[in-house]
């Protein structure tokens, strides 16, 4: 077995990965962290394992950079993609980063967040009532998909029925963040971009002609900026409204989806969770950890760095594996088990230091209500067919899953 894993982390090759890989990480994930937690790739990034390590690299902000525009040049050329991933918050550092954050954070406060609890539940419960009239669901487009999409959608206040073009425009352009990207997933993703910013051209003019309640509404607040004069630039206000749909949708519609597959997959936890709805804030945490919706982040070395005994290079891509981090022994006893009651739960889910994600605390209010909420209506859930991966590395979670309500 040991030698088995020192082979599958010698072979490892984020630009090779099997089907195997695809539909269960952890073994690889495990054999590297194991033997090689600082992985030097074909490509010369650096792939990383540890929880520890990940942790420095996510705050040692000066050493480490999240500004993509040297790794993403060649992978996009002059493109829309281009412009837009490194023109979004996640991919810039201070002083840019913390600016277009500030603003952000503003419109994502704890009241406006608090506030936006009563119609989170009549929305769930309108999915849940649809579904059983339908007798059966399909968990990600009848119930997971549909719920960020409409929180988001009444975050920038879009018409209901401009709604339908969303989440295919979000899954094209995170598609393209993959490690290997097809012309044909650049394609889509180019057209994507472009689609998406078109649209917001036209919606931005109308809520500059006619704002809404800034308290309320993220975007009538990023147009109108802060007290103290901030504003974003026209660029900058339409690139992140596609980065708040893009953070906001993808990732919360994998914690749903991932974590109503885990707790059918465990069902003692799944009854305890029955037995005990009051532990859905740590479930909500284990799902986090146990299968992390965003599985990998990158930084770019400024200077010559060591990281767990290695030296590394100014200019050295850094692939920061949160999966792997996250079932670390050295920080989560007996990791492979997947535990609703886990505690202390420190994961990397969010990330940490000055990039952890904006929109947690909205992410973790929709995870909690919208799976407390199914499972207390449809608590002999099962699932009547195998589960589709959506068959990529960075963004983990399933594209379609076939579900008896019972």
């Amino acid at each position: 077995m040991n030698a088995d894993a020192k082979e599958l982390a010698a072979s490892f090759d984020l630009a090779k990965l099997t089907s195997e890989f695809y539909d269960d990480p952890y073994p690889t994930y495990r054999a590297l962290r194991e033997n090689e937690p600082v992985k030097r790739l074909a490509s010369g990034t650096v792939f990383l394992t540890r929880y520890d390590d990940l942790v420095t690299t996510y705050k040692n902000t000066k050493s480490f950079s999240s500004d993509k525009k040297r790794e993403f040049a060649p992978k996009y050329g002059d493109t829309p993609l281009y412009e837009h991933h490194t023109t979004s918050l996640v991919f810039n550092d201070p002083p840019a980063h913390t600016r277009v954050r500030r603003l952000i954070m503003g419109a994502l406060s704890p009241r406006a967040i608090a506030g936006m609890e009563g119609d989170l539940i009549k929305l769930v419960d309108s999915l849940l009532d649809a579904i059983a009239a339908k007798g059966h669901c399909e968990l990600i487009e009848d119930f997971a998909a549909s719920i960020p999409i409409e929180v988001i959608g009444n975050l920038l206040d879009v018409p209901h029925d401009e709604r339908a073009p969303l989440r295919g425009w979000s899954l094209a352009i995170l598609g393209a963040l993959e490690p290997v990207v097809s012309p044909e997933v650049a394609a889509r993703g180019n057209k994507a971009v472009t689609d998406f910013l078109g649209y917001l051209e036209t919606l931005v003019a109308r809520r500059r002609q006619k704002p809404g309640n800034p308290d309320r509404d993220v975007l009538t607040r990023l147009i109108q900026g802060e007290e103290t004069g901030e504003r974003l630039t026209e660029k900058e206000l339409l690139h992140n409204c596609i980065f708040l749909l893009n953070a906001g949708h993808e990732t919360t519609t994998n914690l749903i989806g991932n974590g109503l597959v885990a707790l059918h997959r465990n069902p003692d936890q799944k009854q305890r969770l029955i037995d005990t709805p009051d532990m859905i804030k740590t479930a909500v945490e284990e799902i986090l950890r146990y299968e992390s919706s965003n599985q990998l982040g990158n930084r770019m070395t400024t200077e010559p760095v060591e990281l767990g005994g290695v030296v590394l290079d100014a200019g050295t891509s850094v692939t920061l594996c949160i999966g792997a981090a996250n079932r670390d022994p050295a920080q989560f006893a007996d990791p492979e088990r997947f535990d609703v009651a886990r505690t202390p739960n420190r994961h990397l889910a969010f990330a940490t230091g000055a990039h952890q994600c904006a929109g947690m605390a909205l992410a973790r209010l929709e995870g909690a209500i919208a799976i407390s909420r199914f499972l207390a209506r449809f608590r002999h859930y099962a699932l009547n067919g195998e589960p589709v991966r959506g068959g990529r590395v960075r963004f983990r979670g399933f594209l379609s899953v076939p579900c008896a309500i019972g």
